[in-house]
């Protein structure tokens, strides 16, 4: 049975805390009930936005399935709240003092873009995942640069380490990408702006296998 302190596969669902609560709790519970994998807090902080709060709201939520909670790039508040952990968008050189900062395991996920030296700098530091963004033009990965899935193959070759992909993902285009080695997929509007967020991730989550869910031991 999956545990909340590990990252398998699946559908990752991001969280954009610009959006209404109003609108974004009721979707997420959806999406929970339907089986999704992981959560993260997206970096989109509006100034007004009481960030403890708003972590509390999701947390409550996605740990009540048994669902861990990331927060993207501030690690510390991983100190402050129950999250279970950072994704962060680049490598940093400062991780073996935030670890120790922070002072409980916690989990960690990296973005990747074509150059690969950022697997190899996550698998070094015993990350939990890393996801390449964007394998398609996305209005929510508007920073990522396009990765060419012959990226994503290699990384495969490199790693046993989960590899999610994110930007632009849709029920129409993610069958493109199963000759990838993938374990999941990040999806944000996909699913939260869905009609129907339960049924989306039912369909996204067709994709994956229980057996694709597994995390193979580290090289």
């Amino acid at each position: 049975m999956k545990k909340r302190n590990e990252i398998t596969g699946g559908v990752y669902l991001v969280i954009d805390p610009s959006w209404d609560t109003a609108f974004t709790l009721p979707r997420l519970a959806q999406a929970l009930h339907a089986g999704i994998s992981t959560v993260q807090i997206w970096d989109h902080w509006p100034e007004e936005t009481n960030k403890i709060a708003f972590i509390q709201d999701i947390t409550a939520l996605a740990h009540a399935a048994e669902v861990p909670v990331l927060i993207n790039n501030h690690w510390e508040l991983v100190k402050e709240t129950a999250l279970d952990g950072v994704h962060f968008d680049h490598p940093c050189a400062e991780i073996e003092e935030i670890e120790t900062i922070i002072g409980r395991p916690f989990l960690k996920g990296i973005t990747c873009g074509n150059d690969l030296t950022t697997v190899h700098w996550a698998n070094d530091h015993k990350f939990d995942y890393v996801s390449f963004c964007s394998l398609f033009p996305s209005s929510s990965a508007d920073s990522c640069e396009i990765v060419a899935k012959a990226t994503v193959q290699k990384a495969r070759k490199l790693t046993k380490m989960p590899i999610f992909v994110a930007g632009g993902i849709s029920l129409e285009n993610i069958a493109t990408l199963q000759d990838c080695g993938i374990n999941g997929v990040a999806l944000i509007s996909a699913i939260m702006k869905s009609v129907n967020p339960f049924e989306t991730t039912q369909q996204f989550n067709t994709h994956f296998s229980t057996s694709s869910h597994e995390t193979n031991p580290r090289p």
